[in-house]
């Protein structure tokens, strides 16, 4: 989905959101965001779907308009062709339940209809049915059950039934989020107020990922204050609003590009998360790392920063400022080619290096290629089978040019580290250089390399080669996405992050192979 923004303060022309299928408002109080939002429903025209918990549950005296579409309109209509159906509901929360219930009701008098004629149709499975799968997975201690034409509610601290009255808010706005996401057009952009109301943090994250996989048709936009959320979203573009100007009806903002640095705005930001930061590789919109760490870190601010010096830089100066915010940070940069004695360097200094030589080798970890067999219904033996053969095939084949890139890197640290900057003259400097030629001697590093290297092919080491073994085409090359039963390389690893975006067994196995990497 395209979107174009609302118009800016300083009369540019309004950047346009391309293939958006995330986006997040973000900004301080009073900042313009909710304005923004209502410009973005205005400019969206007929694919506008605005939800708001706050207002569906406790709704205010300027109601906003009624969107084509919307709940509201849903329910006017629903009432309106069917005088039969009368509804006394004051909010949007209870015209919702009334709206799955009329359904409900039609879809069995539907199934009915077709059993008296002497047909055979499948049993139907209902929006309402979905609604209440997916709550009860939120609240597994709650159950809903539908009477005379009612929701009624129980759990296990009760023996009683009730209604709606007795839920918390937070149980309502689940409720609420799930069913009203349902009900949007398809293909539309569905634009969140505060996703975050009523809800706890450790089920909002899980829950918005579900609803959004229920819905990939649809874009979400969030109107948001939860920084944290933001960083959550997979395929995100931010949108971060400074000021308003009501006279021209403008706004001060800005998209965040993907090379955005960590300046005072953003410091701030994560300053009120008050979490873990964790500042990573690469930018938000194309690099892997930005969509894989905050699923295997949720309990973290995960910030991408661009190039692996960045990532250094940041954590030592934001490390210096500990006593004043008093915020653990940490950084991942690739292992890439460093040395051991580099990467316990690193990680002293609070920088995380994984086991593998760069961040594409973890699709390729065999618990991950494991669980994504399982979830295919392949033969997982079968499938890792072949993926570690031919992982390490492909680097027997390449073992001396990659043994060349690894004296490259280890003679380049070594010079940098050894070389004294204090010369006379220019003899004195190419004294030195021949000396250090010479006190190196990369021929002699090659050839131990070659020989380590190959060593793991013969002992088929298969976690020792993924450690080592930097090529970005490795997991296109080994095909591990056909195996797996997908169409293409970028298909596989949107499976992984699918799997590691849900909450269940499998998702929490692999979650912990991937974690173990880190030590």
């Amino acid at each position: 989905m395209n979107i174009t923004l609302p118009r800016r303060i300083d009369g540019s022309e309004p950047p346009m959101l391309t293939d958006a299928r995330q986006v997040t408002i973000i900004g301080a109080n009073g900042s313009g965001k909710s304005r923004f939002c209502d410009a973005l429903v205005h400019n969206l025209g007929d694919k506008a779907y605005r939800i708001s918990a706050l207002r569906a549950l406790y709704p205010a005296r300027d109601e906003r308009e009624v969107l084509p579409g919307s709940i509201d309109a849903t329910f006017e209509r629903l009432t309106t062709t069917h005088p039969q159906y009368t509804s006394t509901a004051d909010n949007e929360f209870d015209r919702l339940s009334f709206i799955m219930l009329m359904d409900e009701f039609r879809e069995l008098m539907g199934y009915k209809a077709l059993t008296l004629m002497n047909e055979h149709p499948e049993f139907p499975k209902t929006k309402l049915d979905t609604v209440v799968h997916m709550w009860q997975e939120v609240f597994p201690n709650n159950k809903v059950l539908r009477e005379n034409g009612k929701l009624m509610f129980t759990n296990t601290a009760a023996d009683d039934k009730f209604t709606a009255l007795r839920l918390s808010d937070g149980e309502k706005a689940v409720l609420y989020h799930i069913a009203a996401v349902l009900y949007a057009m398809p293909g539309a952009v569905i634009i969140v107020d505060d996703p975050e109301m009523f809800i706890h943090h450790s089920t909002m994250l899980t829950l918005w990922n579900v609803i959004e996989e229920m819905r990939n048709d649809c874009t979400f936009i969030y109107n948001t204050h939860d920084v944290d959320f933001a960083s959550s979203r997979v395929d995100n573009q931010c949108v971060w609003i400074k000021s308003f100007d009501p006279s021209a009806v403008a706004w001060d903002y800005e998209v965040m590009s993907s090379s955005h640095e960590l300046d005072d705005a953003l410091f701030l930001d994560i300053l009120g998360s008050r979490k873990p930061v964790l500042f990573i590789e690469g930018d938000e919109t194309h690099s892997i790392d930005s969509k894989l760490y905050p699923l295997l870190f949720p309990d973290h601010v995960v910030k991408p920063l661009g190039s692996c010096n960045k990532v250094i830089e940041v954590v030592r100066s934001f490390g210096d400022l500990v006593k004043f915010h008093n915020i653990n940070c940490r950084g991942i940069v690739d292992r890439d080619r460093r040395t051991d004695q580099e990467v316990s360097y690193l990680r002293r200094k609070n920088i995380l290096v994984p086991n593998v030589a760069e961040v594409e080798n973890i699709f390729l970890l065999e618990t991950v290629v494991r669980c994504v067999a399982r979830y295919k219904h392949r033969n997982e033996d079968e499938v890792a089978q072949k993926v570690k053969s031919r992982v390490i095939a492909t680097f027997e084949q390449m073992i001396r040019r990659q043994a060349l890139e690894h004296v490259r890197h280890r003679v380049k640290h070594d010079v940098e580290m050894r070389i004294d900057m204090r010369f006379h003259n220019i003899n004195a400097l190419e004294d030195h250089m021949v000396e250090l030629v010479n006190e190196i001697n990369p021929r002699s590093i090659y050839e131990q390399t070659c020989r380590t290297f190959h060593e793991l092919v013969q002992a088929r080491d298969y976690d020792g080669i993924l450690k080592v073994f930097n090529h970005k085409q490795l997991l296109a090359e080994v095909d591990a996405a056909t195996l797996c039963g997908y169409t293409g390389r970028e298909a596989y690893m949107r499976g992984v992050l699918g799997i590691l975006k849900s909450d269940g067994p499998l998702s929490r196995q692999m979650r912990a192979g991937i974690k173990a990497i880190f030590e």
